[in-house]
């Protein structure tokens, strides 16, 4: 699973996700690409899974690229644990994804096929999704 090397901080504030993507909201790489139509916090074992998924269903053809990166450590106080004596201990990483933003993208395969995969890939998140391609027009899925 991804996940930094090493940090600068162990623990990081939570932030907030408001607003629209900065960077990352256009197909740069492939041919069609996910993107996000809300925010979240996206796991890096989500990441994996929708991954997988997306392997699986192209059969190992195309090319496939993950846009996002969990660099955030998300803590969790363990259960059924008094509040106080501090913040919990670090338990996954997470990608901070923000409307618009194209997570995967997918090349070298059919659009029906790639529209399968990632489909098949929105399965595995949390979060509603929108198929693009790289002509920036919305493919109606």
């Amino acid at each position: 699973m991804l996940m930094p090397r090493r940090v600068k901080h162990r623990k990081v504030m939570r932030g907030r996700m408001s607003g629209l993507a900065k960077g990352g909201h256009t197909v740069a790489f492939g041919d069609y690409g996910l993107a996000t139509q809300e925010p979240a916090w996206i796991t890096s074992r989500q990441i994996e899974a929708a991954r997988r998924a997306m392997t699986r269903s192209v059969k190992r053809g195309g090319k496939i690229w993950i846009r996002i990166f969990p660099d955030k450590p998300a803590t969790k106080k363990p259960a059924e644990t008094r509040m106080g004596s501090g913040k919990g201990s670090p338990e996954a990483w997470v990608a901070v994804v923000k409307p618009g933003r194209v997570m995967f993208e997918l090349a070298g395969v059919p659009e029906p096929l790639a529209r399968e995969a990632l489909r098949l890939a929105s399965m595995k998140l949390p979060i509603k999704t929108k198929i693009v391609s790289r002509e920036g027009e919305l493919l109606a899925s």
